[in-house]
Protein backbone atom coordinates (compact mmCIF):
# COMPACT_ATOMS: atom_id res chain seq x y z
CA UNK A 1 0.00 0.00 0.00
CA UNK A 2 1.78 3.05 -1.06
CA UNK A 3 1.86 5.74 1.89
CA UNK A 4 -0.50 8.42 1.09
CA UNK A 5 0.70 10.57 3.49
CA UNK A 6 4.26 11.78 1.02
CA UNK A 7 1.38 12.06 -1.66
CA UNK A 8 -0.16 14.72 0.06
CA UNK A 9 2.76 16.50 1.76
CA UNK A 10 4.32 16.40 -1.79
CA UNK A 11 1.30 18.21 -2.90
CA UNK A 12 1.12 20.97 -0.34
CA UNK A 13 -1.96 19.28 1.49
CA UNK A 14 -0.76 18.97 5.14
CA UNK A 15 -0.54 21.94 7.27
CA UNK A 16 -0.21 20.13 10.89
CA UNK A 17 -0.57 16.78 12.33
CA UNK A 18 -0.72 15.34 16.01
CA UNK A 19 1.71 12.35 15.52
CA UNK A 20 3.16 12.71 11.67
CA UNK A 21 5.17 9.79 12.51
CA UNK A 22 2.72 7.37 13.69
CA UNK A 23 0.36 8.72 11.13
CA UNK A 24 2.63 7.77 8.44
CA UNK A 25 3.75 4.60 10.07
CA UNK A 26 -0.38 3.56 10.00
CA UNK A 27 -1.00 4.96 6.41
CA UNK A 28 1.77 2.76 5.07
CA UNK A 29 0.74 -0.51 7.45
CA UNK A 30 -2.80 -1.04 6.96
CA UNK A 31 -6.24 0.05 5.26
CA UNK A 32 -7.34 3.33 7.58
CA UNK A 33 -10.82 4.65 8.32
CA UNK A 34 -10.65 7.97 8.04
CA UNK A 35 -13.45 10.61 8.40
CA UNK A 36 -14.21 14.40 7.25
CA UNK A 37 -16.87 16.31 8.18
CA UNK A 38 -19.12 19.00 6.01
CA UNK A 39 -21.93 21.24 8.18
CA UNK A 40 -24.90 21.53 5.51
CA UNK A 41 -24.67 25.65 5.45
CA UNK A 42 -26.25 25.95 2.16
CA UNK A 43 -27.79 23.12 -0.69
CA UNK A 44 -24.54 23.00 -2.54
CA UNK A 45 -20.32 22.39 -1.96
CA UNK A 46 -18.08 25.37 -2.29
CA UNK A 47 -14.17 25.19 -3.92
CA UNK A 48 -13.65 25.37 -0.77
CA UNK A 49 -14.91 22.52 0.62
CA UNK A 50 -13.57 20.91 -2.55
CA UNK A 51 -9.94 20.77 -1.35
CA UNK A 52 -10.63 18.64 1.28
CA UNK A 53 -12.81 16.53 -1.38
CA UNK A 54 -9.29 16.03 -3.25
CA UNK A 55 -7.23 15.24 -0.24
CA UNK A 56 -10.61 12.61 0.52
CA UNK A 57 -10.05 10.71 -2.88
CA UNK A 58 -5.93 10.60 -3.20
CA UNK A 59 -6.80 8.99 0.96
CA UNK A 60 -9.70 6.36 -0.86
CA UNK A 61 -6.90 5.85 -4.17
CA UNK A 62 -4.13 4.98 -1.72
CA UNK A 63 -6.84 2.24 -0.34
CA UNK A 64 -8.19 4.05 2.86
CA UNK A 65 -11.74 4.15 4.12
CA UNK A 66 -13.68 7.88 3.95
CA UNK A 67 -16.32 8.74 5.95
CA UNK A 68 -17.78 11.72 4.85
CA UNK A 69 -20.26 13.19 8.01
CA UNK A 70 -22.45 15.43 6.84
CA UNK A 71 -23.77 17.33 10.41
CA UNK A 72 -27.22 17.50 10.39
CA UNK A 73 -27.04 17.42 13.69
CA UNK A 74 -23.66 19.95 14.36
CA UNK A 75 -25.35 22.40 11.95
CA UNK A 76 -28.39 23.06 13.96
CA UNK A 77 -25.60 24.89 15.95
CA UNK A 78 -22.91 26.03 13.52
CA UNK A 79 -19.14 26.45 13.33
CA UNK A 80 -18.32 29.62 15.34
CA UNK A 81 -14.71 29.07 13.93
CA UNK A 82 -13.40 32.32 11.82
CA UNK A 83 -16.50 34.25 12.37
CA UNK A 84 -17.24 37.76 13.67
CA UNK A 85 -21.08 36.71 14.72
CA UNK A 86 -23.35 33.78 14.90
CA UNK A 87 -24.50 32.00 12.02
CA UNK A 88 -27.91 31.78 11.37
CA UNK A 89 -30.06 29.39 12.81
CA UNK A 90 -31.89 26.90 10.19
CA UNK A 91 -34.34 24.60 10.77
CA UNK A 92 -34.42 20.92 10.60
CA UNK A 93 -36.00 20.77 6.77
CA UNK A 94 -33.90 22.87 5.65
CA UNK A 95 -30.49 21.63 7.23
CA UNK A 96 -32.09 17.78 6.13
CA UNK A 97 -32.65 19.19 2.35
CA UNK A 98 -28.81 20.73 2.36
CA UNK A 99 -27.85 17.53 3.78
CA UNK A 100 -29.36 15.71 0.98
CA UNK A 101 -27.82 17.72 -1.98
CA UNK A 102 -23.88 16.75 -0.06
CA UNK A 103 -24.69 13.70 -0.22
CA UNK A 104 -25.41 13.43 -3.78
CA UNK A 105 -22.93 15.79 -4.59
CA UNK A 106 -20.11 13.83 -2.55
CA UNK A 107 -21.01 10.57 -4.47
CA UNK A 108 -19.89 12.23 -7.69
CA UNK A 109 -16.07 12.27 -6.35
CA UNK A 110 -15.93 9.47 -4.04
CA UNK A 111 -16.86 5.98 -4.97
CA UNK A 112 -19.43 4.43 -1.83
CA UNK A 113 -20.09 0.94 -3.62
CA UNK A 114 -19.39 -2.02 -1.66
CA UNK A 115 -18.17 -0.37 1.46
CA UNK A 116 -15.31 1.34 -0.19
CA UNK A 117 -16.54 4.93 1.60
CA UNK A 118 -19.28 5.58 4.27
CA UNK A 119 -21.67 8.47 4.50
CA UNK A 120 -23.11 9.40 7.29
CA UNK A 121 -25.12 11.97 9.31
CA UNK A 122 -24.34 13.19 13.16
CA UNK A 123 -27.93 13.72 13.38
CA UNK A 124 -28.21 10.31 13.59
CA UNK A 125 -26.21 10.98 17.45
CA UNK A 126 -26.76 14.19 18.30
CA UNK A 127 -30.67 15.09 17.59
CA UNK A 128 -31.54 12.86 20.00
CA UNK A 129 -29.15 13.10 23.31
CA UNK A 130 -29.54 13.20 26.72
CA UNK A 131 -28.03 16.78 27.74
CA UNK A 132 -27.12 15.90 31.20
CA UNK A 133 -25.66 11.99 30.22
CA UNK A 134 -24.13 14.11 27.37
CA UNK A 135 -22.38 16.41 29.89
CA UNK A 136 -21.79 13.62 32.43
CA UNK A 137 -19.93 11.60 30.14
CA UNK A 138 -18.46 13.94 27.32
CA UNK A 139 -18.39 17.27 29.56
CA UNK A 140 -16.21 16.25 31.83
CA UNK A 141 -13.29 15.76 30.42
CA UNK A 142 -13.24 19.31 28.59
CA UNK A 143 -11.59 22.06 30.27
CA UNK A 144 -13.33 25.88 29.78
CA UNK A 145 -9.81 27.16 30.30
CA UNK A 146 -8.22 25.39 27.60
CA UNK A 147 -11.28 25.54 25.21
CA UNK A 148 -11.01 29.32 25.41
CA UNK A 149 -7.53 29.39 24.57
CA UNK A 150 -8.53 27.46 21.64
CA UNK A 151 -8.40 29.95 17.97
CA UNK A 152 -12.05 29.07 17.00
CA UNK A 153 -13.02 31.17 20.33
CA UNK A 154 -10.47 33.58 20.32
CA UNK A 155 -11.63 36.05 17.51
CA UNK A 156 -15.31 35.72 19.28
CA UNK A 157 -13.88 36.99 22.61
CA UNK A 158 -14.25 40.46 22.47
CA UNK A 159 -18.17 40.65 20.53
CA UNK A 160 -19.09 38.11 22.71
CA UNK A 161 -19.47 34.00 22.24
CA UNK A 162 -22.97 32.37 23.38
CA UNK A 163 -22.72 29.50 24.77
CA UNK A 164 -24.96 28.24 22.34
CA UNK A 165 -21.93 27.74 20.40
CA UNK A 166 -19.68 27.49 22.90
CA UNK A 167 -20.93 23.36 22.28
CA UNK A 168 -19.54 23.29 18.82
CA UNK A 169 -16.25 21.98 19.87
CA UNK A 170 -18.17 19.10 22.46
CA UNK A 171 -20.36 18.13 19.56
CA UNK A 172 -17.80 17.93 17.28
CA UNK A 173 -15.55 15.73 19.61
CA UNK A 174 -18.19 13.48 20.17
CA UNK A 175 -18.70 12.86 16.85
CA UNK A 176 -14.91 11.53 16.56
CA UNK A 177 -15.78 9.48 19.02
CA UNK A 178 -19.12 8.03 17.86
CA UNK A 179 -17.17 7.45 14.40
CA UNK A 180 -14.26 5.45 16.44
CA UNK A 181 -17.10 3.27 18.05
CA UNK A 182 -18.84 2.32 15.16
CA UNK A 183 -16.61 2.38 12.31
CA UNK A 184 -13.11 2.02 13.96
CA UNK A 185 -12.29 5.14 12.55
CA UNK A 186 -8.82 6.03 13.65
CA UNK A 187 -7.69 9.49 12.00
CA UNK A 188 -10.21 12.98 11.16
CA UNK A 189 -9.28 15.36 8.25
CA UNK A 190 -9.76 19.19 7.64
CA UNK A 191 -8.96 22.43 7.12
CA UNK A 192 -6.41 24.35 9.24
CA UNK A 193 -9.56 26.05 10.82
CA UNK A 194 -10.44 23.26 12.21
CA UNK A 195 -7.55 21.87 14.19
CA UNK A 196 -8.65 23.19 17.84
CA UNK A 197 -11.84 20.82 17.38
CA UNK A 198 -9.82 18.13 16.07
CA UNK A 199 -7.64 18.04 19.01
CA UNK A 200 -10.90 18.06 21.02
CA UNK A 201 -12.06 14.23 19.36
CA UNK A 202 -8.02 12.82 19.24
CA UNK A 203 -8.08 13.85 23.25
CA UNK A 204 -11.46 12.11 24.04
CA UNK A 205 -11.25 9.59 22.38
CA UNK A 206 -7.59 8.73 24.07
CA UNK A 207 -9.48 9.37 27.55
CA UNK A 208 -12.89 7.95 26.89
CA UNK A 209 -11.44 4.51 25.12
CA UNK A 210 -8.05 4.49 26.00
CA UNK A 211 -7.18 4.29 22.48
CA UNK A 212 -5.00 5.87 19.75
CA UNK A 213 -6.79 8.32 17.56
CA UNK A 214 -5.24 11.02 14.89
CA UNK A 215 -5.84 14.28 13.37
CA UNK A 216 -4.15 16.04 10.24
CA UNK A 217 -5.06 19.32 8.99
CA UNK A 218 -4.68 20.95 5.61
CA UNK A 219 -4.09 24.42 3.55
CA UNK A 220 -6.85 26.38 3.60
CA UNK A 221 -7.86 27.62 -0.24
CA UNK A 222 -6.42 31.07 0.30
CA UNK A 223 -4.79 33.85 -2.74
CA UNK A 224 -1.12 34.41 -2.16
CA UNK A 225 -2.38 37.51 -0.28
CA UNK A 226 -4.17 35.38 2.71
CA UNK A 227 -7.88 35.95 1.15
CA UNK A 228 -9.86 33.01 0.84
CA UNK A 229 -10.35 31.70 -2.53
CA UNK A 230 -13.78 31.02 -3.77
CA UNK A 231 -15.35 34.31 -4.04
CA UNK A 232 -16.45 36.42 -6.52
CA UNK A 233 -18.49 39.67 -7.00
CA UNK A 234 -21.47 37.06 -7.42
CA UNK A 235 -20.23 35.69 -4.06
CA UNK A 236 -18.94 32.65 -3.69
CA UNK A 237 -18.14 29.86 -6.07
CA UNK A 238 -20.48 26.27 -5.89
CA UNK A 239 -19.91 23.21 -7.39
CA UNK A 240 -23.52 22.89 -8.05
CA UNK A 241 -23.76 24.17 -12.14
CA UNK A 242 -26.95 25.80 -11.11
CA UNK A 243 -25.36 28.08 -9.15
CA UNK A 244 -21.81 28.45 -10.94
CA UNK A 245 -22.50 27.50 -14.71
CA UNK A 246 -19.33 25.06 -15.58
CA UNK A 247 -18.06 28.06 -17.87
CA UNK A 248 -18.40 30.64 -14.93
CA UNK A 249 -16.57 27.91 -13.03
CA UNK A 250 -13.91 27.55 -16.07
CA UNK A 251 -13.28 31.00 -16.41
CA UNK A 252 -12.75 31.90 -12.17
CA UNK A 253 -9.60 29.23 -12.51
CA UNK A 254 -8.89 30.27 -16.22
CA UNK A 255 -8.23 34.20 -14.23
CA UNK A 256 -6.72 33.53 -11.10
CA UNK A 257 -3.28 35.34 -10.60
CA UNK A 258 -0.13 34.32 -11.71
CA UNK A 259 1.20 33.27 -8.16
CA UNK A 260 -1.69 31.35 -7.15
CA UNK A 261 -1.37 28.32 -10.25
CA UNK A 262 1.30 26.51 -9.12
CA UNK A 263 -0.28 25.34 -5.62
CA UNK A 264 -3.90 25.04 -7.34
CA UNK A 265 -2.83 22.77 -9.43
CA UNK A 266 -0.91 20.88 -6.83
CA UNK A 267 -4.10 20.33 -4.93
CA UNK A 268 -6.84 20.85 -7.06
CA UNK A 269 -5.96 18.30 -10.01
CA UNK A 270 -5.08 14.81 -10.28
CA UNK A 271 -2.02 16.02 -12.60
CA UNK A 272 1.36 14.10 -12.19
CA UNK A 273 3.30 16.62 -9.73
CA UNK A 274 6.48 16.42 -12.72
CA UNK A 275 3.37 18.02 -15.01
CA UNK A 276 2.07 20.17 -12.35
CA UNK A 277 5.92 21.59 -11.53
CA UNK A 278 6.32 21.90 -15.63
CA UNK A 279 3.35 24.03 -15.88
CA UNK A 280 4.70 26.22 -12.79
CA UNK A 281 7.74 26.68 -14.21
CA UNK A 282 5.87 29.13 -16.92
CA UNK A 283 6.32 32.73 -16.92
CA UNK A 284 4.57 35.76 -18.67
CA UNK A 285 2.12 35.22 -21.29
CA UNK A 286 2.93 31.08 -21.40
CA UNK A 287 1.53 30.80 -17.49
CA UNK A 288 -1.69 31.07 -19.36
CA UNK A 289 -0.74 27.47 -20.80
CA UNK A 290 -0.94 26.58 -16.85
CA UNK A 291 -4.22 28.56 -16.08
CA UNK A 292 -5.60 26.95 -19.10
CA UNK A 293 -4.77 23.50 -17.88
CA UNK A 294 -6.20 24.03 -14.37
CA UNK A 295 -9.29 25.23 -15.29
CA UNK A 296 -10.26 22.77 -17.41
CA UNK A 297 -8.86 19.55 -15.41
CA UNK A 298 -10.80 21.18 -12.64
CA UNK A 299 -14.06 21.86 -14.60
CA UNK A 300 -13.42 18.15 -15.73
CA UNK A 301 -13.10 16.92 -12.52
CA UNK A 302 -16.30 18.57 -11.05
CA UNK A 303 -18.86 18.87 -14.17
CA UNK A 304 -17.21 16.31 -16.29
CA UNK A 305 -15.06 16.39 -19.56
CA UNK A 306 -18.16 17.36 -21.93
CA UNK A 307 -18.77 20.43 -19.47
CA UNK A 308 -14.80 21.01 -19.64
CA UNK A 309 -14.57 20.71 -23.86
CA UNK A 310 -17.73 23.57 -23.91
CA UNK A 311 -16.19 26.02 -21.44
CA UNK A 312 -12.71 25.50 -23.10
CA UNK A 313 -13.94 26.55 -26.15
CA UNK A 314 -16.49 29.44 -25.20
CA UNK A 315 -13.50 30.48 -23.32
CA UNK A 316 -10.64 30.17 -26.36
CA UNK A 317 -13.38 31.58 -28.83
CA UNK A 318 -14.25 34.33 -26.84
CA UNK A 319 -10.42 35.42 -25.90
CA UNK A 320 -10.01 35.29 -29.93
CA UNK A 321 -12.85 37.52 -30.37
CA UNK A 322 -14.62 35.18 -32.34
CA UNK A 323 -17.21 35.64 -29.37
CA UNK A 324 -19.45 32.12 -29.82
CA UNK A 325 -19.75 29.44 -27.36
CA UNK A 326 -22.61 28.19 -26.05
CA UNK A 327 -21.58 28.04 -22.79
CA UNK A 328 -21.17 31.60 -22.20
CA UNK A 329 -23.35 32.84 -19.35
CA UNK A 330 -27.00 33.97 -21.14
CA UNK A 331 -29.59 36.13 -20.07
CA UNK A 332 -33.02 35.36 -22.30
CA UNK A 333 -35.00 38.93 -22.88
CA UNK A 334 -38.19 38.87 -24.33
CA UNK A 335 -37.83 40.98 -27.74
CA UNK A 336 -41.12 43.29 -26.84
CA UNK A 337 -39.02 44.41 -23.58
CA UNK A 338 -36.67 46.18 -26.05
CA UNK A 339 -39.08 47.91 -28.07
CA UNK A 340 -37.25 51.17 -26.75
CA UNK A 341 -33.76 49.38 -25.91
CA UNK A 342 -32.43 48.39 -22.45
CA UNK A 343 -30.31 51.27 -20.45
CA UNK A 344 -26.98 49.95 -19.99
CA UNK A 345 -26.90 50.30 -16.23
CA UNK A 346 -29.96 48.63 -16.34
CA UNK A 347 -28.24 45.34 -18.63
CA UNK A 348 -25.32 44.92 -16.26
CA UNK A 349 -27.99 44.77 -13.50
CA UNK A 350 -30.00 41.85 -15.35
CA UNK A 351 -26.65 40.02 -16.18
CA UNK A 352 -25.21 40.30 -12.71
CA UNK A 353 -22.34 41.71 -14.55
CA UNK A 354 -22.36 44.61 -11.85
CA UNK A 355 -23.57 44.25 -7.95
CA UNK A 356 -24.53 47.94 -7.92
CA UNK A 357 -25.82 51.12 -10.25
CA UNK A 358 -22.52 52.76 -8.46
CA UNK A 359 -20.17 50.09 -9.45
CA UNK A 360 -21.64 49.96 -13.01
CA UNK A 361 -20.77 53.45 -13.37
CA UNK A 362 -17.37 53.31 -12.33
CA UNK A 363 -16.68 50.31 -14.97
CA UNK A 364 -18.43 52.72 -17.52
CA UNK A 365 -16.53 55.68 -16.76
CA UNK A 366 -13.07 53.81 -16.53
CA UNK A 367 -13.81 52.26 -20.03
CA UNK A 368 -14.45 48.82 -18.65
CA UNK A 369 -17.68 48.02 -20.33
CA UNK A 370 -17.65 47.09 -24.30
CA UNK A 371 -21.08 46.24 -26.07
CA UNK A 372 -20.48 44.31 -29.30
CA UNK A 373 -17.24 44.59 -28.64
CA UNK A 374 -17.50 48.61 -28.86
CA UNK A 375 -16.46 50.45 -25.49
CA UNK A 376 -19.50 52.09 -24.01
CA UNK A 377 -18.64 55.64 -23.21
CA UNK A 378 -21.65 57.08 -21.30
CA UNK A 379 -23.76 56.05 -18.79
CA UNK A 380 -26.54 57.00 -20.52
CA UNK A 381 -25.70 54.63 -23.62
CA UNK A 382 -29.17 52.25 -24.46
CA UNK A 383 -28.71 48.49 -26.37
CA UNK A 384 -31.02 49.01 -28.90
CA UNK A 385 -31.78 46.00 -31.72
CA UNK A 386 -29.78 47.32 -34.22
CA UNK A 387 -26.74 46.26 -32.26
CA UNK A 388 -27.60 42.26 -32.32
CA UNK A 389 -27.18 40.39 -34.52
CA UNK A 390 -29.03 36.65 -35.25
CA UNK A 391 -30.77 37.84 -31.78
CA UNK A 392 -28.16 37.75 -29.64
CA UNK A 393 -25.55 40.72 -28.00
CA UNK A 394 -22.18 40.37 -26.45
CA UNK A 395 -21.69 42.58 -23.16
CA UNK A 396 -17.56 42.19 -22.13
CA UNK A 397 -16.54 43.05 -18.79
CA UNK A 398 -12.83 43.66 -18.54
CA UNK A 399 -10.50 41.59 -20.36
CA UNK A 400 -12.09 38.67 -19.78
CA UNK A 401 -15.54 38.75 -17.99
CA UNK A 402 -18.39 37.73 -20.78
CA UNK A 403 -22.24 37.94 -20.77
CA UNK A 404 -24.56 36.93 -23.71
CA UNK A 405 -28.14 38.87 -23.90
CA UNK A 406 -30.54 36.80 -26.33
CA UNK A 407 -34.19 38.62 -27.34
CA UNK A 408 -36.54 35.27 -26.94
Amino acid sequence: MSNVFNTLKERGFIEQSTHEEEIKELLEKEKVTFYIGFDPTADSLTVGHFLTVMAMSHMQKAGHRPVALVGGGTGMVGDPTDRTDMRRMMNDSEIDHNVNCFKKQLSRFIDFSDDKAIIVNNADWLRNLNYIEFIREIGVHFSVNRMLTADCFKTRMEKGLSFFEFNYMLMQSYDFLELNRRYNCKLQLGGNDQWSNILGGVDLIRRVENKSAYGLTFKLLTTSDGKKMGKTQKGAVWLDPDKTSPYEFYQYWRNIADSDVSKCLGLLTFLPMEEVRELSALRDNKINQAKETLAYELTKIVHGEDEAKKAQTAARSLFSGAGSGGSVPTTEIPKPDLSDGIGIIEALEKTKLSPSRGESRRLIQQGGIKVADKKVETIDYVITSEVFENDEVLIQKGKKTFHRIKLV
